[in-house]
Formats: structure tokens, C-alpha cells, sequence
């Protein structure tokens, strides 16, 4: 497509605020205004607009696609994105760790435990570790409370924190990439729970193919994550 417009700008609105292109407010896939919550979030999608050159590149637009997601699926009901981000909690990848006699398990423990005790303590919850491959259910109470905490995000921070959560296998990661704690440390999070890709990748040999997308991940993870915090405030 064609660049059609000449002047990015960034007006407030009701709610927020909102890229003007021309001086026509910017709409989501659905037809919604597209507002964002902070001007921060709204300065970087008109950021987007304005690297665009004589053709538009849908793909460098990721932010409005999130933006967009936002608005358009789970405002309507972040109650129900909620309940199934809880679901991760379950089989969170920093609760599962290798046997204790394997060499991954040490690995595991220094990396994994810090940031499980630290997100344990922030949220007031208790989480099951498990060796092995055999699924233990985490407590019922610790899962109402982290359900409680998803339901109160705004749903750009909840957008973010489910892309984060996907990517990631790890609620415990997303919600911990919220906190003032790791305010600094979202590729040290990203990593963390690449751990055991890693330990693969040092074993038996790194494949390029996986090791791009493995990066394509990540991207996407850091991206989420300043999406997260720029719809905080």
C-alpha cells in the first residue's frame, strides 16, 4: 500500500490518546478508535507511522497490531483472557525442573529459583516446583490470587503480558517483567526462561534455523514487554 498520509500527529482523546494521520484519528481492524492509554504508548505508535517511506510495510507496524488487539479482543471480555492466562500457571516453565540428580537441575535452581521466591514474595503466593515431567496442580488460592491480578490490568498491559506469557511459557516471567524488581532485566527474564534451550543448544550444537527463531522470539518478548510498561505509565 501506498503511503497516503503526510503528517503523523498525536492528539488526546477520550481515554487516552490517539495518532492522527492528516489529521484523521487512526482506527483499529474492527473500526474502534484506536486510543492509547498513555502518551508514551501513543508517542511510539506514531513513531511507527512516521518511519513509514513511500509504501507502507505492515509488518513495521507491530505496535498498532497490538494496539489493536487490545482494543479490539479483549476489552470486550479481559476477564475471560484472564482466566485462561491462569492456565500457564499450572505448568509454568520455572516450576518445572529437571531430576535432581541431572546437571540441568543446578542450572535450574540458580537461575530459576531467585525469580520464583522474588514473584512469590511480591504476590503474596506459594508455587509447586516438580522434577520431572509428572504435573502437580499449584495451589487453588494461588491461583485466584494471580487470576485476581491478571483481572486488574488494563487490557494494553494485558495484551502484553499474554503475548509475553505465550512466548515465554511462563506467566511467572510476564508478571515479573511488570514489576519494579526487574523494571531493568526483561532480556535477563527472556532468558531465564529460555534456559533449557540453551542447555540444548550448548549440548548438542546450535541449528540456525532454531537459533533464528529463537531470536524472532525474543524480539517479540522485549517488544510485549515495552508494550506492557509504556501501557502502564
Amino acid at each position: 500500500m501506498r503511503r497516503f498520509y503526510k503528517d503523523v500527529t498525536l492528539a488526546e482523546a477520550a481515554g487516552g490518546f490517539q495518532v492522527m494521520l492528516d489529521g484523521r484519528g487512526v482506527k483499529t481492524v474492527g473500526g474502534a478508535a484506536q486510543i492509547a492509554p498513555t502518551e508514551a504508548l501513543g508517542e511510539a505508535l506514531a513513531a511507527e507511522w512516521r518511519r513509514q517511506g513511500e509504501r507502507i510495510d505492515p509488518k513495521s507496524l507491530p505496535l498498532r497490531d497490538m494496539a489493536d488487539y487490545a482494543i479490539d479482543m479483549v476489552a470486550p471480555d479481559p476477564a475471560a483472557v484472564a482466566k485462561s492466562l491462569v492456565a500457564y500457571a499450572e505448568t509454568d516453565t520455572l516450576c518445572y525442573r529437571a531430576d535432581p540428580d541431572e546437571p540441568l537441575h543446578a542450572r535450574q535452581q540458580a537461575v530459576w529459583e531467585p525469580l520464583l521466591a522474588a514473584f512469590e514474595a511480591a504476590n503474596g503466593v506459594t508455587l509447586v516446583r516438580v522434577s520431572g515431567v509428572l504435573h502437580r496442580p499449584q495451589p487453588p488460592e494461588t491461583l485466584t490470587r494471580l487470576e485476581v491480578r491478571l483481572r486488574a490490568l488494563d487490557p494494553f498491559v494485558l495484551a502484553g503480558v499474554e503475548a509475553m506469557t505465550k512466548l515465554a511459557a511462563s506467566l511467572v516471567t510476564a508478571l515479573s517483567a511488570l514489576d519494579a524488581a526487574h523494571e531493568e532485566e526483561p532480556l535477563a527474564l527472556w532468558r531465564a526462561a529460555c534456559l533449557e534451550e540453551e542447555w540444548q543448544a550448548e549440548l548438542w550444537g546450535r541449528d540456525a534455523e532454531a537459533e533464528e527463531r529463537r531470536e524472532r522470539r525474543e524480539a517479540d518478548f522485549l517488544r510485549a514487554c515495552a508494550f506492557a510498561r509504556m501501557a502502564r505509565g
